[in-house]
């Protein structure tokens, strides 16, 4: 029987039924009768062993020959490069590559230890599948808390980090160590006089030490949360509504006191604390209204009456220098001369008067 294989293939010669040797491209006569057997085969990428075991291939000198092996022992990892380019990662285990038409070459990897190298070039990281790394950004302004097994291993600061997943669990918690605020909204507190009020407060903290807050706090900022209300509470239950209305300053100053008081233990520091709003109940809502628009109305009428006493009392003086003064009169009287003719479309002169005094006679001069 004639068996051809083209330039792109091989051929595992097998004589019943065990391997006898590997073909290159060419044209073949073997008796069938005798008990071979020609397999044609790719002899691009990765070896198609067709079933047989690699290391009986491997006996073969042309096959070791024509094959690039790599065999990736356990906690390590191969970069796998064809004609120097990174083409991808070998896990561990055994893998053959057709070396014929393509220059493969391997880069062994040891990730036993976590902590990637410093010597390590992390542009490959590119090129690799996150499954082999794990990678934590950390902003400006941000701390990472690192963890192994979950046991706290160090800080780590703002940068990009890489870390190799092995056996060990890589696990982290970003804290933002930036000024933050915490809105405290809708809070219903009664009053002595029992006066229903909703207050919206606000306080600003920041993390002081990241690794005590997250390893001894649990939900740290619902505790600060509940801390502030109670604060709050504490204040306002000890007064009326009208006493709170005229100290919101006092409020704020008590509050941010019993927080700082507090501090320490949390590991935070507060900067500040403020109300944002006090919502009333619509029928004291109401009533504060009606007295706010009678006190502006009586404001209003005040301004009213004062003004037209100021007005009064310039007329009467005006009135005072015409009346002693005649040159000041007749000023006057020009004056407002002028402002009728500004008027006036057009003026009809009769008889032999000039027009002063027709318009003198016309405004009844003495």
């Amino acid at each position: 029987m004639k068996f051809i294989i083209n330039e792109n293939e091989r051929g595992y010669l097998f004589k019943n039924g065990s391997f006898v040797k590997l073909l290159a491209p060419g044209k073949y006569t073997y008796l069938s009768f005798l008990g071979f057997t020609v397999t044609t085969i790719k002899a691009e990428g990765l070896v198609n062993t067709a079933g047989i075991d690699l290391n009986v291939l491997m006996r073969d000198k042309n096959f070791a020959d024509s094959i690039a092996y790599m065999n990736v022992p356990d906690n390590k990892i191969a970069l796998h490069y064809i004609d120097e380019r990174m083409i991808t990662v070998l896990p561990r285990g055994e893998f053959a590559f057709w070396d014929l038409y393509k220059k493969h070459s391997f880069e062994l990897i040891d990730i036993a230890n976590s902590e990637v190298p410093a010597s390590f070039d992390i542009k490959k990281f590119n090129f690799i599948p996150t499954k082999f790394y794990t990678k934590i950004e950390v902003n400006e302004g941000e701390k990472a808390l690192l963890y192994f097994n979950g046991r706290f291993i160090r800080e780590l600061s703002s940068g990009v980090y890489f870390f190799w997943n092995n056996l060990t669990k890589i696990t982290y918690k970003i804290t933002d160590m930036r000024i933050q605020q915490l809105d405290i909204a809708g809070q219903e507190i009664l009053t002595t006089d029992k006066v229903a009020l909703r207050i919206n407060f606000v306080c600003n903290y920041k993390i002081i030490d990241a690794v005590k807050l997250i390893s001894e706090i649990k939900d740290y900022k619902n505790q600060i949360y509940m801390l502030t209300q109670l604060a709050l509470r504490e204040y306002i239950g000890k007064y009326k509504f009208d006493e709170l209305l005229e100290q919101k300053e006092a409020i704020c100053d008590y509050v941010l006191e019993k927080l700082k008081e507090k501090q320490g233990s949390y590991h935070i520091e507060f900067t500040s604390a403020g109300i944002k709003d006090i919502i009333l109940p619509g029928e004291i809502r109401d009533i504060m209204n009606t007295v706010l628009i009678a006190e502006k109305t009586a404001q209003a009428n005040v301004i009213s009456r004062r003004e037209e006493v100021a007005s009064t009392r310039s007329l009467l003086n005006t009135a005072k220098l015409m009346d002693e003064n005649q040159t000041l009169y007749k000023l006057k009287e020009l004056e407002y001369l002028e402002r009728i003719c500004d008027k006036v479309g057009s003026i009809s002169i009769s008889g032999g008067n000039n027009l002063l005094e027709q318009l003198n006679n016309l405004l009844g001069q003495k």
